[in-house]
């Protein structure tokens, strides 16, 4: 059997140092993350000097625009998550994959494997939407595999002798359907009898991107007011954990509904309202989360991120969540009455041709 494997390669400007690594998106599923590992090609000048060459992942979290940073002002921190001296090689045990006894194989003796265990509790690749003419930093979290030559692990690098590769942490949709999401509101008005009920049910819980969500609607209407419209919308909520006010929504995708109306007392209505949450609705408009991108590839909203629990939320991350929100509208005096169901948008996991194809893509 031929296993093929697909390498990123990238060099430090002045050539001396060369990065191979066989994937940029590296998964994690809550409890655990994927190693990050790959191979760096020393010159053999930097060999015989006995050069100490250092690799570190780094988490980038942006949190304010560029431009309004001023003298001594930064809107942005450099974590750095793991640091490792590849050269002269340390006595470390670490279990090699497949792509790197390959690759150790055919470099030659210049060439050095590491490993590094991303933390769970990291945040994951998430970016906010820019304007289309801004070319600045985007706001969010991003990682980067660093590789340099320097005297420690702490030494100021040159960029004629460091390598920056930019790589994603990523989530994939769980396996099972969850609990479908239901729930029933109900408003009384002052001085008038009767309640007017909401019940809003999703088919179910966990949708991937681009794929149609279906909003049951039923509506019961026991009081003397009278409903002039229904509003569907997909709202995606963005909560920059590191502020306490830093929560906001956009909403992404809605629809507005007449039919069945006016709704008078002591009538009912039952529909069901179709809406699709996509970025290509949402290209241009600034704030709205999207995938960590690699080299500005074509990209998709964020997905929902998923963490253990409350407590682990990372600092210096972006937890994106989404919710269907549905509007009953009883005109100037009657006011609205708001239902809300939160449900999960991921990417499911793509087979092994996907990522094939995907790296091709990207390489």
């Amino acid at each position: 059997m031929v296993v093929n494997f697909k390498v990123f390669k990238k060099a430090s400007p002045n050539n001396m140092i060369t990065l191979y690594m066989n994937r940029r998106e590296f998964v994690d599923s809550v409890t655990q993350v994927e190693p990050v590992d790959g191979i760096i090609v020393l010159d053999d000048e930097y060999v015989r000097q006995n050069r100490k060459i250092f690799v570190q992942l780094i988490c980038n979290f942006r949190y304010g625009r560029e431009d309004d940073e001023l003298i001594g002002l930064r809107f942005s921190k450099e974590l750095i998550l793991v640091s490792q001296q590849v050269h002269p090689e340390q006595k470390v045990d670490i279990t090699l994959t497949k792509m790197q006894e390959r690759l150790l194989k055919k470099l030659g003796s210049n060439a050095f494997p590491f490993v590094m265990e991303m933390p769970p509790s990291s945040p994951a690749s998430v970016v906010l939407q820019q304007k289309a003419n801004d070319n600045t930093q985007p706001c969010g979290v991003q990682y980067f595999v660093k590789v340099f030559a320097g005297e420690n692990d702490c030494d100021r690098t040159h960029r004629r002798s460091t390598i920056n590769l930019g790589i994603r942490k990523v989530q994939y949709a769980p396996t099972k359907q969850g609990i479908q999401p239901c729930t029933v509101v109900r408003k009384d008005f002052l001085l008038s009898p009767g309640e007017l009920e909401l019940e809003v049910t999703l088919d179910k819980q966990l949708y991937h991107h681009g794929e149609k969500i279906a909003i049951n609607i039923c509506v019961r209407n026991n009081s003397n007011k009278v409903v002039k419209k229904i509003k569907a919308m997909v709202q995606q909520g963005i909560d920059v954990v590191l502020f306490q006010n830093g929560q906001f929504r956009n909403t992404i995708a809605f629809s507005e509904s007449a039919e069945g109306c006016p709704l008078n007392p002591g009538s009912s209505l039952q529909k069901v309202m179709y809406l699709v949450p996509n970025l290509a609705a949402n290209c241009d408009r600034p704030g709205v989360a999207v995938e960590g991108d690699i080299k500005h590839k074509n990209t998709s909203l964020a997905s929902t991120t998923l963490i253990a629990s409350p407590d682990a939320r990372d600092a210096f991350g972006i937890i994106v969540s989404y919710a269907v929100k549905v509007k009953l509208f009883l005109g100037a005096l009657g006011g609205e009455l708001c239902a809300e169901l939160p449900f999960i948008l991921m990417q499911p996991k793509p087979s092994r041709k996907q990522l094939e194809a995907a790296e091709t893509e990207e390489a």
